[in-house]
């Protein structure tokens, strides 16, 4: 079908939702088994794509936190570098610490802050993946307690029925 999970949910719901109600149940309801077990199977089956572009999500991040952190150590061994140069002259060499120890803490600022920012999108990502999960599995659940509850109502509990009670 290529629909997203959220999409297939939204139909699992607008099927239950638009389904025939029985007489005298308010609650039940009649739908086609085959079209609700071949969107749940759907679901199934592309649920480890949204898994897996989570993993990749959280993947990225720390490719991204890794070159954020060589980029910090490329930019402080250049300051190092630096400030070797200028040792020669005390001024200069005091000039060159503060600088080095400026870029260092703008480097491990941005570095820090890169995490943060990439740590919260991964965090969004899964929870918004969650939330999708639960929600479907949430859906699954409920229509299936209502399938129970409208199968039962449509067979009579097989005690109360007697052969013996049949009129011919």
């Amino acid at each position: 079908m290529g629909n997203d999970v959220q999409e297939l949910i939204d139909m699992l719901y607008n099927m239950v939702t638009d389904a025939w109600g029985l007489p005298l149940g308010a609650e039940k309801c009649v739908i086609e088994r085959d079209k609700v077990l071949d969107l749940l199977d759907e679901i199934k089956a592309q649920l480890p794509t949204e898994l897996a572009e989570a993993k990749r999500l959280v993947s990225s991040r720390a490719e991204y936190i890794s070159n954020a952190k060589r980029e910090a150590e490329s930019m402080r061994k250049v300051a190092e570098q630096r400030a070797r140069q200028m040792v020669d002259q005390e001024e200069i060499v005091r000039a060159a610490k503060a600088r080095a120890n400026e870029i260092i803490s703008s480097a491990e600022a941005k570095a820090n802050e890169l995490k943060r920012v990439a740590n919260d999108y991964a965090d969004d990502a899964l929870r918004r993946t969650e939330e999708a999960i639960t929600e479907a599995l949430n859906e699954v659940r409920g229509s299936r307690s209502r399938f129970r509850t409208a199968s039962a109502a449509v067979m009579p509990p097989r005690e109360q029925q007697n052969p013996t009670d049949i009129e011919l």
